[in-house]
């Protein structure tokens, strides 16, 4: 064991002087490089289309800042910082900045006018059955045996009351809406109205007068939490049963991949239903990878290179024109040419990187199998020693994360995955993995095949900001045919609503009689 210790020590050092040479040449070809494509994208990004996602180039710079040789130096950590901001990366930065804060103030100004309106709303009963024992005590009645138990009636309901605003109001966020939710508004206001007619009420017959029917007054209050307790049904019906009978299916198209998933939606509002797709999305979309889409514009872009033509005698002359269309048309022949036979490149493109993807595929999976082979000898080894000498799940997946490190790194640069999984993350699935006494192959799946957007740490998916871009107002409900984006900072989910029709079912009975026949047979047989 110290041997082995020793010749990876000696492998890392050496390793690490013979390649620091190298990585200081790699780092200075970046630097100018980048340099090159800050200075040449300022100049490009001026006659961007809005269609297109301003951040597409932002994603692949990062691709290339990225250092994707964990698997081969997977302790070298460099001084130096190779991340750089343009004046774009300043200005969103500071937009999200401003964006934050202002939703932050928001949510606790929204906060401070729900707790108001709660304490003025338990408070009221309290306050109309306190206040005549304050003002006029000499003046009010004996309060009887019935009035006694209305004391607990009104108890009890105030508290059924406090539970039931905390479980339906009260709730952590999910997500900060554009515009405010028009019934949660209708019912605040209904409520601040009925407080209020209340109030007036109590102070015009009650408070003036200094009625002395101090049971009245009690009967009074309890009808005042009576009518909350309907308030609050009414919430529950409008907030959460209203929204539960599915009317519309919804289809949810990734423009950059074309990914696309369906769902079936209540009736809810525009802004309420991009809420239910985005949550939907993180749990059902796989995670979205500009890699994969910046190799297919590549191979497109290579395709397209066709030949070029130069006007040689310059723009005035005539003849030069005549040319130019004429070598124009043999440009758009030549290029037709080219575009059928284009396929065969494509196909076989595609089958020789299946072929490595299976091949790399294999490779990985026998070394992940070695691996937790290495592991189960080394469990049993462990079990005859003392328990303090026990390794635990962290120290066993650093063992044995370098006998597959190399193959995993070549799997995941082949499939282009190396952004979406850090070396810490693999070794911390790993031992998850050893901890629960699971197989290679529950190892392999999160890597074999892509999964859902949460699966993967936050820096790769969660957005800070999504923009909702509809032609209707996103507090009007959904109709069929509305379509309204989502968009992100690099792609966008474009949803496009169906309502599911109206379905008439007849039934038609069938009498029991009419499935019953007779046999007959002939006694008579041939001779």
């Amino acid at each position: 064991m110290d041997t082995e210790s020793t010749y990876s020590g000696y492998s890392y050092y050496s390793g690490r002087s013979r390649g620091s040479h190298r990585h200081g040449e790699r780092s200075r070809d970046r630097h100018k490089s980048r340099s090159k494509d800050s200075r040449s994208e300022k100049s490009v990004t001026i006659n961007t289309p809005p269609a297109e996602p301003l951040l597409g180039d932002s994603a692949v710079r990062g691709e290339q800042v990225q250092d994707d040789n964990w698997g081969e130096t997977t302790t070298a950590v460099t001084g130096t910082s190779e991340h750089s901001l343009s004046q774009e990366d300043i200005v969103r930065i500071t937009k999200d900045l401003e964006d934050s804060v202002g939703l932050d103030c928001r949510r606790y100004f929204t906060l401070t006018l729900a707790v108001i309106l709660g304490l003025l709303v338990f408070l009221t009963p309290l306050a109309f059955l306190v206040l005549p024992h304050l003002l006029w005590p000499e003046r009010l009645q004996s309060c009887g045996t019935a009035c006694e138990g209305l004391f607990i009636s009104v108890a009890f309901k105030l508290l059924i009351l406090l539970l039931a605003v905390w479980a339906l109001f009260f709730r952590p966020p999910r997500a900060g809406l554009p515009r405010v939710f028009v019934f949660r508004a209708l019912l605040a206001v209904l409520v601040l109205l009925f407080v209020v007619s209340y109030w007036l009420f109590y102070g015009v017959r009650i408070l003036d007068s200094q009625d002395e029917n101090y049971q009245g007054i009690v009967q009074y209050a309890v009808s005042l939490v009576d009518a909350l307790l309907f308030i609050h049904y009414l919430a529950i019906v409008l907030l959460e049963l209203r929204q539960l009978q599915p009317c519309f299916s919804v289809c949810i198209t990734r423009s950059t991949d074309g990914e696309m998933r369906h769902y079936n939606l209540g009736q809810l509002s525009i802004q309420r239903a991009a809420l239910a797709i985005l949550e939907h999305y993180y749990c059902d979309f796989p995670v979205h990878n500009p890699a994969l889409l910046s190799a297919s514009k590549s191979r497109a872009a290579k395709h397209l290179a066709g030949l070029k033509v130069y006007n040689v005698d310059g723009p005035g002359n005539n003849a030069a024109a005549g040319l130019a269309h004429s070598q124009s048309r043999a440009m758009i022949a030549a290029a037709a040419r080219r575009r059928d036979t284009s396929h065969n490149e494509l196909y076989y493109e595609e089958a020789e990187h299946e072929r490595r993807v299976r091949k790399r595929r294999a490779r990985l999976v026998v070394a992940v199998e070695e691996a937790f082979t290495h592991i189960k000898h080394l469990q049993e080894e462990e079990q005859k020693k003392a328990p303090g000498d026990v390794m635990d799940p962290r120290e066993a997946a650093q063992a044995i994360f370098p006998s597959m490190a190399r193959a995993l790194q070549k799997y995941l640069r082949t499939t282009k995955q190396q952004h979406c999984h850090s070396m810490e993350s693999i070794q911390q699935h790993l031992a998850f993995c050893i901890t629960n006494n699971m197989t290679p192959k529950a190892f392999l799946e999160s890597y074999l095949s892509p999964g859902p957007t949460l699966q993967y740490s936050r820096d790769h998916w969660m957005a800070r900001h999504w923009t909702l871009i509809s032609e209707a107002s996103v507090t009007s409900g959904l109709k069929d045919g509305t379509v309204f984006v989502l968009k992100s900072v690099d792609f966008s989910l474009v949803v496009t609503s169906k309502k599911i029709p109206y379905i008439q079912m007849s039934e038609e009975y069938i009498d029991p009689k009419s499935h019953k026949f007779v046999l007959r047979l002939q006694s008579e047989t041939s001779v």
